[in-house]
């Protein structure tokens, strides 16, 4: 049973009842069937009806479009939570939230957004979002995919792969090349619904870790779109992109710490509970250690998140703060759960205790939306650019 060792930071009653509110329904509806959409790769797609009817599919959608309205501690807090039990939902969830809906949010117009956002936000529609491409990754500006526009229509073709929800996802955003490649004017954004002729998806990843959390590839083959889909105007996709993962590096900064927060609550416990020559191995200076520098970690982790969130809140531009929260809670998630799986010994190797669940899902944390590597860059260019530290 997960316990409330702390209180977040920048918090309120009623972010402690949004936090309590979520940790019961993880503890209800994920918790029991956690290993087995692991073991069987399993995405809940009625658990995300069940998250929007408590309004965890529209946590930064306004009300007026069905969402909850809340602001960016909030949903870290909801991130959190939801990782703290199972990654694999925690991402799907984050997903949906901020690179699909949170794309839709911030640049679509008034009937796209009236359109689309009730029925992301109710859950009643899952969204995707695709820039990745197989031979770009970081090079998004060389994308392949191309968008052509005749008549009253874009024709699409290309593939997009590492799409959370390719196979379920009811509507997608999706970049495409409408100019030169490496111009990064050149990109525009669009949305797609699921059932537009050619519009498809190819192969289930077979993940390491975040397994319940679906990632597939998006197949285009000639879709016609209507130019009413297109977000903002031609040439504005990449710029949009760039804004829309500053957002999502918090969201991934949250996730990070969800498992984060999930490992150290194994240990902690487990090391308390498991004795060894007489006494509970949490008495011992080679555990207590461990112990106090995942605390630690996890506590300045989340310090980091929550300034980019009040950031975030308030217009103050984040790439780097949402950089640096990613990058550093990412490599935290990944110590700690490491550490979990040593304090738990040979039983943490086993699927029959939590952390060796935690150790696969945190690694993709590095990765996704972003490198640490790349988050490095991006946040030595703000910081040179600035010329000082804050």
């Amino acid at each position: 049973m997960l316990e409330n060792r702390e209180t977040s930071y920048f918090s309120s009653d009623h972010q402690s009842m949004i936090r309590e509110m979520v940790r019961d329904f993880a503890q209800k509806n994920i918790l029991p069937h956690v290993m087995e959409w692991d073991e069987e790769q399993i995405f809940p797609r009625e658990l995300f009806g069940q998250m929007g009817a408590l309004g965890l599919m529209g946590v930064l959608v306004p009300e007026h479009y069905g969402g909850a309205g809340l602001g960016y501690h909030e949903y870290v807090d909801v991130i959190v939570e939801i990782a703290r039990v199972c990654g694999g939902i925690g991402l799907s969830l984050a997903a949906h939230n901020s690179l699909c809906t949170g794309h839709l949010l911030a640049f679509g117009n008034e009937e796209q957004k009236a359109r689309w956002l009730p029925k992301l936000a109710s859950g009643e529609w899952i969204g995707a979002w695709g820039l990745t491409e197989a031979n770009t990754g970081s090079d998004a500006l060389n994308m392949l995919t191309t968008a052509v526009l005749e008549g009253d229509h874009y024709v699409i073709n290309g593939t997009k792969n590492w799409i959370t929800h390719g196979k379920s996802g009811d509507i997608a955003v999706v970049m495409a090349r409408t100019g030169n490649k490496g111009e990064s004017g050149g990109i525009s954004a669009f949305m797609i619904e699921k059932g537009t002729p050619g519009f498809t998806h190819g192969k289930k990843e077979n993940k390491l870790g975040m397994r319940a959390s679906e990632t597939t590839e998006l197949i285009l083959d000639n879709i016609r779109v209507p130019k009413s889909n297109l977000l903002g105007l031609e040439g504005e996709g990449f710029k949009q992109a760039m804004k829309v993962l500053d957002g999502g590096r918090i969201s991934i900064a949250a996730l990070a710490l969800g498992i984060a927060k999930g490992a150290l609550d194994a240990a902690i416990t487990y090391s308390q509970q498991r004795h060894q020559f007489g006494q509970p191995i949490a008495n011992f200076q080679a555990i207590s250690f461990k112990i106090a520098d995942m605390a630690t970690e996890v506590e300045a982790a989340e310090l980091l998140i929550q300034r980019a969130a009040e950031w975030k809140n308030k217009g103050i531009p984040v790439t780097k703060a949402s950089a640096m929260a990613k990058y550093y809670a990412s490599e935290v998630a990944v110590k700690v759960a490491t550490e979990a799986v040593q304090i738990f010994g040979g039983y943490g190797y086993t699927k029959d205790f939590p952390v060796e669940k935690f150790y696969r899902d945190a690694k993709l944390c590095t990765i996704g939306e972003g490198t640490s590597e790349i988050q490095k860059m991006v946040i030595s260019r703000e910081v040179l650019r600035a010329g000082k530290s804050d």
